[in-house]
């Protein structure tokens, strides 16, 4: 059986990480956000908003995390491993922002190829603000936007797991795997 690396998506508020702790308590191989990281030691270092403050150092620290992520889980001895996000995904929260960006961001996403990718839907009932989470609900359906726009770029069939309960979502992604 070939390595799958699974990605799963969405904007801010879908239920991803819920997913994903829900899917490494069955057992599963999976990789978390790595942006909560990223903006938790941006703040170690004193600087309160990295993603605000400069978001094309806070994206190139994400791009670098992803990358890594990709290529650990390829080492991986499961068959399956799920990201909570892929590379992409910089590419589009930069859309989103306006932002422009260096050409390795293009190739990061053309040389390193997810095996399938689970999209979550916005869903406003069960969107919530934290701390680390800066968009509104209006904000996150764009983000969405932009996430299905950049994957399609990159030649992604995307997968939408319908709304449902953390367990039939987990169940709708296990079933889809070998699909």
């Amino acid at each position: 059986m070939q390595k799958e690396i699974v990605v799963i998506i969405g904007g801010p508020g879908t239920g991803k990480t819920t997913i994903i702790d829900g899917l490494i308590a069955k057992g599963h191989c999976c990789y978390p956000e790595i942006s909560r990281e990223v903006i938790l030691e941006a703040k170690k270092q004193g600087i309160e908003q990295l993603f605000l403050e400069n978001p094309l150092l806070f994206s190139e620290l994400l791009l670098e995390g992803r990358k890594k992520q990709f290529l650990n889980a390829q080492d991986e001895s499961h068959d399956v491993v799920f990201l909570d996000r892929g590379i992409p995904d910089v590419l589009a929260y930069m859309h989103y922002i306006g932002d422009s960006y260096p050409a390795f961001f293009d190739a990061a996403c053309r040389d390193n190829k997810y095996t399938k990718i689970f999209i979550l839907p916005p869903w406003e009932d069960i969107y919530i603000a934290d701390n680390e989470r800066y968009e509104n609900y209006e904000q996150a359906k764009l983000i969405y936007d932009h996430l299905v726009e950049t994957y399609q770029k990159y030649d992604y069939n995307l997968i939408e797991v319908p709304k449902d309960t953390v367990d039939n979502r987990i169940l709708f992604i296990l079933e889809h795997l070998s699909k």
